[in-house]
């Protein structure tokens, strides 16, 4: 008696042509990525395209906001590595329609249309909103650091950048020398060699790093003067000298010790837990569903003066999602904690739960003072006043939200869609990709919730899974 297994052959040909529907079930992300595609809002996409219907054809630009879009769900970011895939695996074949645009293609789309890849955050945010996923009773503000496409070691001085500069701007002399001595004066000989457009983009990349350095030196400079002048009037004002020491005069030469990025000019070093880190500071809006209703990049380290842009750009996104809902809690740990964040809050604006200290700090002075009681006293900081208001009963009850609610995204963005590294380089090519990284986020959540006739295509549940 043989073995019984399932007969197999290569070479057995199809009698009909298959269709793209049977390759993947009812209810695959890849579907409802396009269908979700299809609610979307492309104009600005097709406004880069000639509509008179000549010259080159090119990707349809419903299939390519497709293909990016299921790819950052995934976390396949790489524009090779997504070449490859729609060769390769069956649910991007799917979403690319049989079709296999090469990477320069993919990476040029995505630098072409970065404004537009990144109001699809807005689109998706909208939909998330008609299923009834947007609650923003409570939101809970954080960031987290996101490394740059650039290296640590690529940072530099003034010093040696201008050095570096001189150097390539003397040997670039000298080749001119060389090919004026070949061709003659005036006669282009041949296209340029690529070892120089190179070094054209590098020295490019050389100069903005300078200019950075300078700029800010300049920028110091006049905020010392400003300071010094206003201490001198404060001084004449009042007939006494102000205590404290002196300001030194202002130099508006770049400090010796200062440095900036010649691979990306714009990305910061930052510090986090496991060190020090070229990037950029992430930041997020997000409600007790764990929906991303507002999502930018600062090159600030710290996170103190994101506070109220951030709550404002979140209003803003839910006004052009046409969500009507206000804010009225915003959730916020101590890197947002400052006496002026605290004084510009507003009655018409959300309650306010900022931590003052560091959380196992404020666990333990809970211990040991427990919770308030009685009037409040007065004279006291506003800084002092939401110390105590987080130590009362409801105040622990809101802000022990704060982790449950903003953690999980970052987790769930790094971890499992492996998204620890920006592809794309500059302040607003790297919001772009976080807006579209957070708008893959929702989009993944909307999926998971299992509402049915989201889209009004479809009958079944989508996805009955769990986030």
């Amino acid at each position: 008696m043989g073995y019984n297994f399932f007969e197999y052959n290569r070479e057995q040909q199809y009698l009909m042509p298959p269709s793209l529907k049977e390759w993947v079930p009812e209810g695959d992300l890849a579907w409802f990525v396009l269908d979700a595609v299809k609610e979307m809002d492309l104009s600005g996409f097709y406004a880069r395209y000639r509509a008179d219907g000549s010259g080159a054809a090119g990707f349809d630009p419903e299939m390519m906001v497709g293909l990016m879009m299921y790819s950052y769900c995934v976390g396949e970011r790489s524009s090779r590595k997504i070449e490859r895939l729609c060769e390769r695996d069956v649910a991007f074949r799917v979403v690319a329609a049989n079709l296999v645009p090469d990477h320069s293609t993919i990476s040029r789309f995505r630098k072409d249309h970065r404004e537009s890849l990144g109001k699809l955050f807005t689109e998706v945010l909208r939909m998330c909103g008609e299923a009834g996923l947007v609650k923003v009773g409570v939101v809970a503000i954080d960031g987290t650091k996101i490394e740059a496409n650039a290296a640590l070691a690529a940072n530099r001085t003034h010093d040696s950048l201008r050095a570096e500069v001189e150097k390539m701007l003397n040997e670039a002399d000298a080749i001119d020398a060389a090919e004026d001595a070949l061709y003659g004066e005036g006669k282009r000989g041949d296209e340029l060699p690529e070892e120089m457009r190179n070094r054209e983009s590098r020295l490019k990349r050389l100069r903005e790093a300078k200019d950075r350095l300078e700029r800010e030196a300049a920028e110091t400079a006049r905020s010392k003067t400003e300071e010094i002048a206003r201490r001198e009037k404060e001084e004449q004002e009042s007939g006494k000298k102000k205590r404290g020491r002196k300001p030194k005069e202002p130099d508006s030469d770049p400090n010796v010790k200062s440095k900036a990025n010649v691979t990306d000019p714009e990305s910061r070093i930052m510090k986090t837990r496991k060190g020090y880190i070229q990037g950029y500071n992430a930041q997020t809006a997000v409600t007790e569903g764990q929906i991303i209703i507002s999502a930018e990049v600062t090159q600030e380290e710290n996170d103190m003066g994101q506070m109220h842009p951030l709550l404002d750009k979140a209003n803003e996104e839910l006004k052009a999602a046409g969500i009507e809902d206000k804010i009225e809690h915003a959730l916020l740990d101590a890197g947002y904690c400052s006496e002026d964040n605290l004084s510009k809050t507003t009655e018409n604006g959300p309650e306010i739960f900022v931590a003052t200290t560091k959380d196992w700090k404020q666990q333990k002075a809970l211990k040991e003072r427990g919770s308030p009681r009685g009037r409040i006293p007065k004279g006291l900081t506003k800084r002092e006043l939401m110390e105590r208001k987080l130590l009362t009963k409801r105040g622990q009850e809101m802000y022990s939200k704060r982790k449950i609610i903003v953690e999980p995204p970052f987790g769930q963005m790094k971890e499992g869609q492996g998204f620890r590294r920006f592809m794309v380089r500059g302040i607003r090519s790297v919001t772009s990709e976080w807006r579209l990284m957070c708008a893959s986020h929702n989009m993944l959540k909307l999926w998971r919730s299992g509402i049915q006739g989201i889209f009004g295509r479809r009958d079944k549940v989508l996805m009955p899974a769990l986030c």
